[in-house]
């Protein structure tokens, strides 16, 4: 049977060039980004010297994202318009493309927001990759935004994710966009009689920036803070046990045993 002979080529060979052209959007899509990810690179290289801002990463990371996913759709659209079935069908709903825009923007609100929401948040940039924020009582270093979703590297290790539509219509504490500097205070309680001078020039070190004072008073002792600081959010839970274990041993070595640590 010729015809069966010639329709079996047929859907083979779009069966193939289908294929080959979702391979191909892939392959290329990861290309692109390489180089993107490359030219960045040699940006900062030739510009700053140093590390991408927190700014431009946050908005190179996104044009990266949006590149790759517009090269992947269009892989598609090529494979599928290799079907004359596809075509007919496609023919149809630009025929309804009212109707059907209403049922797609119906069924994928919640996708569509998060989206248009990454985008919102990568332009305006109320938070950046690499800020500390704290969002709804948790606290965590930004560490990557995606077109739907958003990364918080809390302060106890695991992840937060957090839905961009979300995050784009809740207040967000940021306490690194205008000072990239962060503020680590420890605190101990001494009882009432000690010398709180001399526990306070045990710890106060201005060639570190470490400042000393008395932080409250109560009935049963006084509270004492030291306070410093760093340019690293992944940083600061380590120098403020390094900083409150120094304090601590400093005391017990001058006989000025404390009450409580935090």
């Amino acid at each position: 049977m010729p015809g069966a002979e010639f329709y079996t080529a047929v859907s083979t060979s779009d069966w193939i060039v289908a294929g080959a052209s979702v391979v191909i959007a892939f392959v290329l899509a990861e290309v692109v980004d390489r180089i993107l990810s490359r030219r960045g690179k040699r940006l900062t290289a030739a510009v700053a010297g140093g590390e991408l801002s927190p700014v431009a990463t946050t908005r190179l990371r996104l044009l990266r994202r949006l590149i790759f996913a517009l090269i992947i759709v269009i892989g598609i659209a090529v494979a599928l318009s290799q079907f004359d079935s596809v075509r007919s069908i496609a023919t149809g709903i630009l025929a309804s493309s009212a109707v059907l825009g209403l049922v797609i923007g119906f069924a994928a609100r919640q996708t569509l927001a998060n989206g248009i929401a990454g985008i919102l948040l990568a332009i305006t940039q109320p938070i950046r990759i690499g800020d500390l924020v704290t969002f709804e009582g948790e606290t965590g270093e930004v560490e990557d935004m995606k077109l739907s979703y958003t990364y918080l590297r809390l302060d106890h290790g695991p992840r937060l994710v957090i839905p961009n539509e979300r995050l784009a219509a809740s207040s967000v504490q940021n306490h690194t966009v205008v000072d990239p500097r962060l503020q680590v205070e420890v605190s101990v309680w001494l009882p009432p009689h000690v010398d709180l001078d001399r526990a306070l020039e045990l710890i106060a070190d201005e060639a570190h920036e470490v400042d000393a004072a008395v932080a409250e008073v109560d009935k049963e002792g006084v509270r004492l803070s030291a306070t410093t600081w760093t340019t690293s959010p992944r940083e600061r839970g380590k120098l403020a046990a390094d900083l409150r274990l120094r304090w601590l041993r400093s005391l017990r070595e001058h006989g000025l045993s404390s009450v409580e640590a935090s």
